[in-house]
């Protein structure tokens, strides 16, 4: 199976980019199926409804969330509808949606899609992640009912990401990090079998900080002061992310390479 899992949505900007060209990318990759991280896709703290139907309907097939889950408070009621938005599995008892999903390509194959929210250096103290993947890596074992699986780790340390890689390593087809919006270079295959990338980057415009436009941020890095609320910034966004090429008997991987499209960034497109 050939999956696409695109980073962190980053505003209009990425909205913009995954509406116009994520159809294309998916038909150059020969993408089976299409995983794109929305939790910032509204204004950069969360997903409104409609802009994931958006998403939806521009050629994704699941999206995960992140610790801005629902800060749109139309999603609280929203995600209970649509089974193909994923929050994280650690998040609040009472938070609505679900922390894992299955959806299935056009042969009918199966992929597990779950997301956990790290601890490290983040705003609240979550749940333990570690555990709450356990639980669904053991009832769905790659080559099993599901034919692959992926993990959204949703965290700003890339030691915890590392530690997440190997923990699922055999157990995951794929462990990808989110959440720091740049891309990170160590796209590999684990030993027992998962592949794994600390961070997918972001689908947003490069010419800001971490997706946003730079002058609020900037002022705040060199005065110290606040005097503007942060906005996304609004150039052609890069949609980034990695192409997963999984095994459909073992669910293990057997590929894994970085893809960057358009904006900024130098182009990265595996071969189809």
């Amino acid at each position: 199976m050939r999956i696409l899992f695109l980073g962190d949505v980053m505003g209009r900007a990425g909205r913009r980019g995954i509406a116009e060209r994520l159809a294309l990318l998916r038909g150059r990759l020969k993408a089976d199926l299409a995983v794109v991280n929305a939790e910032n896709a509204s204004g950069g703290r969360g997903c409104t409804a409609g802009h994931a139907q958006l998403l939806l309907e521009s050629g994704a097939d699941c999206l995960t969330l992140g610790d801005h889950a629902f800060d749109q408070k139309d999603m609280l009621a929203f995600i209970d509808r649509e089974p193909r938005i994923v929050r994280p599995l650690n998040f609040a008892k009472e938070a609505p949606g679900r922390g894992s999903t299955i959806v299935s390509d056009a042969r009918g194959r199966k992929l597990l899609v779950t997301q956990a929210l790290g601890q490290v250096f983040m705003s609240r103290p979550y749940d333990d992640p570690f555990s709450a993947l356990d639980a669904v890596l053991r009832a769905h074992p790659p080559g099993g009912m599901v034919q692959a699986s992926l993990v959204d780790f949703h965290a700003e340390a890339t030691s915890e990401k590392m530690a997440a890689g190997h923990f699922c390593d055999g157990r995951a087809s794929a462990v990808v990090g989110t959440h720091t919006h740049v891309p990170t270079a160590d796209a590999q295959i684990l030993p027992r079998g998962t592949g794994y990338q600390s961070d997918a980057g972001m689908c947003g415009d490069y010419d800001s900080v971490i997706g946003m436009e730079k002058t609020e941020p900037l002022r705040r890095f060199i005065t110290g002061m606040t005097r503007d609320r942060f906005s996304p910034a609004e150039g052609e966004a890069t949609l980034a992310g990695v192409l997963i090429v999984t095994d459909d008997r073992t669910g293990k991987a057997i590929g894994i390479d970085m893809v960057r499209d358009g904006g900024r960034l130098f182009p990265t497109h595996p071969d189809a």
